[in-house]
């Protein structure tokens, strides 16, 4: 395929999900970017940051996941998903959720003045980060973008 062939790279069958997953994934890194300096900090205009950051990525996650659905839909007929294509669903619905999760929690935590991020919540958010980077990897090599090594 021709990379300047704005036709064909828009129209392709997975295209639409390639371009719209960046979203959830930088706006969650940046979310949790704000949530350590805010943290280091000690300064709430950081964790509002953070936070309007994490319901940015919560809300892209939909049409991220939706797009992913189709591509599959689309590209392989809704077979039945094997191997690195299975695993990466699995972990995109997974880093979903866990998006999702983050805000909530944050949410929780904005609706009680003076209180501080925990340990607990730094740790599901840095676990939310190794599963979404992960998923992004997976994908990487899924769309020939990475090649695996080895």
């Amino acid at each position: 395929m021709n990379p300047f062939d704005l036709k064909a790279a828009l129209l392709a069958k997975h295209a639409q999900h390639v371009v719209v997953i960046h979203f959830p994934i930088a706006l969650f890194l940046a979310g949790f970017s704000f949530d350590l300096l805010a943290l280091w900090r000690r300064d709430r205009s950081l964790a509002t940051a953070a936070y309007y950051n994490l319901i940015a990525a919560a809300v892209t996650t939909l049409p991220a996941v939706v797009t992913g659905l189709l591509a599959w839909q689309w590209q392989y007929g809704g077979k039945r998903l094997r191997g690195n294509l299975r695993l990466h669903l699995i972990l995109g619905l997974v880093s979903s959720a866990m998006i999702w999760l983050v805000w909530w929690l944050h949410f929780r935590q904005r609706r009680k003045p003076g209180q501080r991020l925990t340990a607990a919540y730094l740790t599901i958010e840095l676990v939310a980060v190794a599963v979404i980077t992960l998923t992004g990897h997976l994908g990487g090599i899924l769309s020939g973008v990475e090649a695996p090594t080895g």
